[in-house]
């Protein structure tokens, strides 16, 4: 084939493919509108995982599972779009890295209400003007962001999915490395990007902001600064990317909670959070464990957190392997209530999709 005849095979596929998709997209607002009448969840995470596993089965190339992913991310945000106004809560401004990851999990065609603050994201959809909320929990550098934990105490929210997104750090600005005077970032960017910052601009005044982007803000509007950002952020403001990469950890990451008000059904593939309290006295701890190594439930994160209420009294915070809706999981839990005052399950939720 020359080109042309190859443009014109593609103009035929491009107008199959468009046909597809509207059928594809008929009878997802068919079964959308069959759950709005049972009150059911539209967006459904199990459904995704499996969607995306069955793609990955189905794929031979050339395009990459990622890009195939990415594609179908978009289908599925237009599809959900058709349903009405769904609207996803996150921890603000426009172009800070939990907006990065809304988009990664929700696609572009949802709307997207920036908030100040974590607890507002829980406020947003606890008091339903947001379907779902994006907060960040953890990073691979840095640690929990004990805050998120400590939100989930009086809430009655659900961990319906959750996302896991490398962090680029980035130096943007609008001047030459050698020309910056004053360096503007979240503590948490700078805290990621300590060794860099020490390294290669050690005389520079550091400004900590309330977010990365308004560091971005700020670097714009001022003669001689710079920011650490996302590239998002550069975009956004129009700077230029003056070194990216800059993280000390190749590795930095951060997880990312998704809130909604139903858990998900089992995948085969999941992920349990729960909180429970146990009484202060020798061996408590190791009791309440003891049903998750009985089973030999994998538990992956545990956390303590002051509860606030009575002093010394404390919140455990755990994540293990499975549904709530497995038995073994199900029999842990009821075993777990037998030595704890409080026990109460977050939410379960594919592990990845």
């Amino acid at each position: 084939m020359n080109t042309a005849e190859h443009r014109k095979a593609i103009d035929k596929l491009d107008a199959e493919i468009v046909r597809l998709l509207n059928a594809r997209t008929t009878h997802v607002l068919e079964i959308g509108a069959s759950k709005s009448k049972t009150g059911q969840e539209l967006y459904t995470p199990d459904r995704i995982k499996r969607l995306t596993d069955r793609l990955r089965r189905l794929n031979e190339g050339p395009i990459s599972d990622e890009s195939l992913r990415a594609i179908y991310r978009e289908v599925i945000s237009a599809s959900l779009s058709l349903h009405g106004s769904m609207t996803v809560a996150y921890l603000g401004p426009e172009a800070t890295y939990t907006h990065q990851a809304a988009l990664g999990r929700f696609g572009a065609s949802l709307n997207y209400a920036p908030q100040k603050t974590i607890a507002d994201v829980f406020a947003e959809v606890t008091r339903k003007n947001a379907d779902y909320g994006v907060v960040p929990i953890e990073n691979s550098t840095e640690g929990v962001i004990t805050h998120t934990l400590d939100l989930f105490v009086d809430s009655e929210l659900k961990i319906v999915a959750q996302a896991l997104m490398p962090i680029n750090h980035c130096l943007i600005g609008k001047t030459k490395q050698s020309g910056i005077k004053r360096l503007y970032s979240h503590p948490q960017a700078l805290a990621q990007c300590r060794a860099w910052i020490q390294a290669h601009l050690p005389q520079v005044e550091v400004v900590e902001t309330s977010s990365t982007t308004r560091a971005a803000e700020f670097a714009g509007k001022e003669r001689g600064a710079a920011a650490i950002a996302s590239s998002l952020a550069a975009d956004l403001y129009k700077l230029k990317i003056i070194q990216s990469g800059i993280q000390d950890n190749v590795g930095n990451a951060t997880r990312f909670l998704i809130l909604g008000r139903n858990s998900p059904d089992p995948t085969g593939a999941d992920r349990t959070s729960l909180m429970f309290s146990i009484a202060h006295k020798t061996g408590a701890l190791h009791k309440a464990l003891e049903p998750f190594r009985r089973r030999r439930i994998n538990m992956t994160k545990i956390e303590s957190r002051p509860s606030k209420r009575k002093a010394w009294e404390y919140f455990f915070f755990v994540d293990i392997d499975g549904h709530e809706k497995d038995t073994k999981v199900a029999n842990a839990l009821k075993s777990l209530s037998d030595h704890c005052s409080l026990v109460k399950v977050l939410g379960s939720y594919p592990t990845m999709d």
